[in-house]
């Protein structure tokens, strides 16, 4: 949880408005006010209402006084009300919003790729959304996601911190609770590298190992990463788009970045995983606000 400010609202040339995203596991806010542009995350507390938003607000440290409107998406956003305390409050549809966040953040600022990309939204679970300048479309999605990841780090490594989660996985090895090609198999399979992961936890299946607990870190997440960023080529290739963009606090994790990065390079389509990324959807639901 946090507020991070920084300069570049000025660049994008916004009017001051304010933007919520109610996820299920985190609630986001992007605030452009001032020359500045505002970030706060906090965990999830609930069903949205208005004193909710006001709460959070001023945990912030953002006034509503000279803002356009209030963008909120996410959750049961459809219940709050039209107005909070005199400010339009605007309501985007999640899918529109992970579009547009996934297309400013391919572009670096509130503009749109010339070309169609698939947005990949690793929140608690996973939505794929394919964008093409306005236009937008779900493509597939997987239960998997950063609530997978929570709930086996609670089971496996008596945690669910994310931060903790990925210094575990850093100092860990995957190689010691999961099997690879060449453990299973003779010979190449297509232009996989012998090392490729064959069967996740299948050396524990085995039985006769005792991995450590930064070992089991690594195996989930190198388990977690690349389901989400095998289904992400397999679903960007059928949509027919050019680029794969990754959103989500899912990749606020070096190590989660770390997977899916490889397996875009073993599949040869190229899984981008961006800095801030967490902040994407939230940070669309502004725009796509703005823009209407």
């Amino acid at each position: 949880m946090g507020r991070v400010e920084r300069a570049e609202a000025a660049v994008w040339d916004l009017p001051a408005a304010v933007a919520i995203d109610f996820g299920a596991s985190n609630t986001d806010l992007v605030a452009v006010c001032g020359g500045q542009r505002v970030e706060w995350s906090e965990p999830q507390r609930g069903m949205p209402d208005a004193e909710g938003v006001r709460r959070m607000l001023a945990a912030a440290g953002v006034g509503l006084h000279g803002c356009a409107l209030v963008a909120v998406t996410g959750g049961h956003h459809w219940a709050l009300p039209a107005t909070i305390d005199g400010t339009p409050l605007v309501k985007v549809a999640e899918l529109a919003a992970i579009a547009r966040g996934g297309q400013a953040l391919a572009v670096g600022g509130p503009g749109r790729p010339d070309a169609p990309i698939l947005v990949v939204s690793a929140g608690s679970g996973t939505a794929m959304v394919a964008a093409e300048g306005a236009s937008f479309r779900h493509v597939t999605g997987t239960g998997v996601g950063g609530g997978t990841l929570l709930g086996l780090g609670r089971l496996l490594l008596g945690t669910t911190r994310p931060q903790e989660i990925d210094r575990l996985a850093a100092q860990g090895d995957a190689v010691a609770v999961d099997l690879g090609l060449q453990d299973v198999v003779t010979g190449p399979i297509g232009s996989l590298p012998p090392d490729a992961t064959a069967v996740n936890f299948g050396r524990v299946a085995r039985g006769g190992v005792a991995p450590r607990r930064e070992d089991l870190a690594a195996g989930l997440v190198t388990m977690v990463g690349q389901v989400i960023a095998t289904l992400a080529v397999n679903a960007g290739r059928a949509a027919q788009v050019q680029r794969i963009v990754v959103t989500g606090h899912l990749t606020d994790m070096a190590t989660m970045r770390a997977v899916m990065t490889r397996v875009g390079e073993f599949f040869g389509f190229p899984v981008e995983v961006r800095d801030r990324a967490g902040y994407a959807t939230v940070t669309g639901a502004l725009l796509w606000a703005l823009e209407r």
